[in-house]
């Protein structure tokens, strides 16, 4: 049996805990109500950026498949028809690699000199997609300061004049 000098102590002490955890009472929906913005923007910026930073990936890897196909022969009859039909195979490849999540990227092929002495031909598929207008998710009011505004991605590809027709 306990002695009768430490009862009241212990009663005394649970009538101090009972007060102090009535006081505390809705404290911890209060913090969460303060923090939850901030964590749910962090989290909300981390997908729109991962999203961004996959669509960007898409968007090279397109354009890089693009510039492979240029350099498949295509009907022609000169040099410059030869060069146009080159790059307009080039964008049908590339269009058939991007992902849904850009599908309205536009492909733009363009061909110049280049190399020594300008002795080759380059063509370039340039894949742009305007993200301000086709946000992948809907952005926060103050987020928008920092996405950018149109994605893009270019491959070059050399080709020598003799084998192009």
């Amino acid at each position: 049996m306990k002695p009768l000098a430490t009862q009241p102590a212990c009663a005394s002490l649970k009538r101090i805990q009972m007060r102090h955890a009535r006081a505390q009472r809705g404290s911890t929906a209060v913090e969460f109500a303060l923090l939850f913005p901030l964590f749910f923007t962090i989290l909300y910026a981390i997908v729109t950026f991962s999203l961004i930073f996959v669509a960007q990936q898409n968007l090279t890897l397109a354009a890089e498949e693009g510039a492979r196909a240029a350099l498949n022969w295509q009907s022609n009859t000169s040099l410059q028809t030869a060069l146009l039909n080159r790059g307009n195979a080039a964008c049908a490849a590339a269009k058939l690699m991007i992902a849904t999540l850009v599908q309205s990227a536009q492909c733009t092929p363009t061909s110049a000199p280049c190399g020594p002495n300008n002795t080759m031909q380059c063509v370039n598929v340039l894949l742009t997609y305007n993200y301000q207008a086709n946000p992948l998710v809907p952005t926060l009011p103050l987020m928008s300061f920092t996405l950018p505004g149109t994605l893009a991605s270019s491959a070059t590809v050399q080709l020598n004049p003799e084998n192009i027709q």
